[in-house]
């Protein structure tokens, strides 16, 4: 599965992490920055893409629904996107059991 970086993140962590999520994506470049939360659910969701983002709106969906898609909750606040990409790059065993488990939903990175 790849990953679908939302608004509030930043595009170029797309190549910053093609190492180890290649195919992953960002919304703008399907013209998503505008569109609702559940207008990105969908497309996640038919595109087999799991969510990356800080909004725990999407964490909170993924409660309620379960998924697909699921959800990788970045709760580091407004950080640059090198220590985005670092707390990633750290958690990618954690990302990778979490697309791997049916029974997981949402996974929270600290």
């Amino acid at each position: 599965m790849k990953l679908l970086f939302d608004q509030n993140l930043s595009r170029k962590l797309v190549t910053r992490i093609a190492d180890i999520f290649p195919d992953s994506s960002h919304v703008q470049f399907h013209q998503l920055q505008e569109k609702t939360d559940t207008e990105i659910w969908e497309f996640a969701r038919k595109n087999d893409f799991c969510i990356v983002t800080q909004d725990a709106d999407f964490a909170e969906r993924s409660r309620l629904y379960g998924s697909p898609p699921k959800v990788v909750w970045l709760r580091c606040g407004n950080t640059p996107t090198n220590q985005v990409e670092e707390l990633i790059r750290s958690g990618v065993q954690a990302i990778q059991a979490l697309l791997d488990n049916s029974n997981l939903y949402c996974l929270e990175l600290y």
